[in-house]
């Protein structure tokens, strides 16, 4: 059931011990001009009939046709089965599990766990790609993020893409082989927040990567299988894994409103607000400022499409709210995605009377913000928290070329160089946006 190919049948569940078993991939006696790279070849293909239901043999499981669903050892007792090479294949057997886990403050480790089995509606992953967030390098050099505290190891990791390898009983959508892309949030699918549709509000859902809930920064990992998305060939798994941060931009973009025609200041030029440059154009907007603190990030935005950008010098929110004006006018939508205290500000002070700010970046708990102004001009400020029911058009736009998101991929690592992947994610050295992790 783990192996891409479709020429034999599994083995009983509990075979003798004279019997090989290879767990991922199974194992199988194939011929030479078999399509399965997984196995080793016989030097000759085998008879036309190997296995009959007179062979004296009791440890296989019958064929009407050839070729058997089994690998034999020479010492096997069944003299009607052609023997394998001498050499067996080697590392068949999946054994490692190399996990990237926070322990508390400034203390991250790679250690191997145990490969988790799947529940009835779940499916095991063999992990491809892994981006690291913002938040994961919070985790990882301040321990918390707001409410949300490390109290005891936690596999790191939630934009991510990986392949199907097994399926839980009741999974029909999926098959061995897939795929996939992983929306990292599973929630309660009970409460009044789950049934309306707003599920990312939900108080009991599983979060990859947000204590205590473990994530997917590791080889191999489960997950529901209704929140894991096939992507089409064309769709590379890098692609699959950025699906998360294009979608926290698509549900900030449409709480923002934004649609053709639109006007749209976005706060901050990293990935989260370059995903939202990139959507906002796919969704209409015709004139898109960006600002950052940042010269080279401005650059970026640039090329991807941005028609201002403003390079933050100073503090005072009264200033920046005044160049955004010089540059592009009033905006009637403002995405904030830095946190920042000024930013915040300036899209208050910026925004046309009547408009949208969206909060997605989380800074300081609280913050000094001239609500008065907002409310005296009718400036509507809305939350952002992650996202619901994004995946399936985050994915249509990406696999349709309406936005390109692997150009914000400017490093990449194995997962043996997670700690190197994590110190340049948090210096942001070589001009790092989006730093990729390659598990297999």
């Amino acid at each position: 059931t783990y192996c891409c190919c479709p020429h034999y049948l599994p083995l009983l569940p509990t075979p003798p011990p004279t019997l090989l078993l290879l767990s991922t991939p199974p194992a199988a006696v194939h011929t030479s001009s078999c399509c399965c790279p997984h196995l080793l070849l016989l030097s000759t293909p085998p008879p036309a009939a190997v296995h009959t239901s007179s062979c004296c043999c009791p440890h296989l499981l019958l064929l009407s046709t050839p070729p058997p669903a089994a690998v034999h050892t020479s010492s096997c007792c069944c003299p009607h089965l052609l023997l394998l090479l001498s050499t067996p294949p080697a590392a068949t057997m999946a054994t490692r599990n190399l996990s990237v886990v926070v322990y508390a403050k400034n203390d991250l480790r790679i250690e191997n766990r145990p490969i988790p089995e799947p529940g009835p509606d779940e499916v095991l992953l063999k992990m491809a790609k892994v981006g690291i967030c913002g938040s994961d390098v919070a985790y990882w050099t301040k321990g918390a993020i707001g409410h949300f505290v490390v109290k005891e190891p936690m596999v790191l990791g939630h934009e991510s893409a990986g392949v199907v390898t097994k399926c839980g009983k009741n999974v029909t959508s999926l098959v061995p082989g897939d795929r996939v892309a992983i929306e990292p949030g599973v929630p309660c699918r009970l409460c009044d927040f789950c049934k309306k549709g707003r599920y990312n509000l939900c108080p009991d859902v599983y979060f990859c990567a947000t204590p205590p809930d473990n994530g997917n920064l590791c080889q191999y990992y489960t997950h529901a299988a209704d929140f894991c998305f096939k992507l089409p060939d064309h769709v590379s798994l890098e692609e699959g894994a950025l699906l998360e941060p294009l979608s926290v931009g698509v549900h900030a973009c449409e709480r923002a409103g934004v649609t053709l025609g639109s006007s749209v200041l976005i706060c901050g030029a990293g990935p989260i607000g370059l995903v939202n440059l990139l959507v906002a154009k796919a969704m209409g907007a015709t004139k898109v400022c960006i600002t950052d603190i940042a010269e080279n990030r401005l650059k970026v935005a640039k090329e991807l499409g941005a028609d201002y950008t403003v390079l933050v010098k100073t503090s005072d929110a009264e200033t920046l709210a005044q160049e955004v004006k010089e540059v592009m006018g009033m905006p009637d939508k403002t995405i904030e995605c830095s946190g920042a205290e000024t930013s915040i500000r300036l899209g208050v002070l910026a925004t046309k009377s009547g408009g949208v700010i969206v909060l997605i970046g989380h800074g300081p708990e609280e913050v000094k913000i001239p609500v008065v102004i907002a409310a005296a001009r009718e400036v509507d400020i809305r939350g952002v928290f992650r996202y619901a029911n994004n995946y399936p058009s985050s994915l249509a736009m990406v696999a349709s070329g309406k936005i390109n998101v692997k150009s914000l991929i400017t490093h990449r690592f194995k997962l043996e160089e997670a700690d190197k992947a994590f110190e340049t994610a948090r210096t942001g050295a070589g001009g790092a946006i989006k730093v990729m992790i390659s598990c297999d």
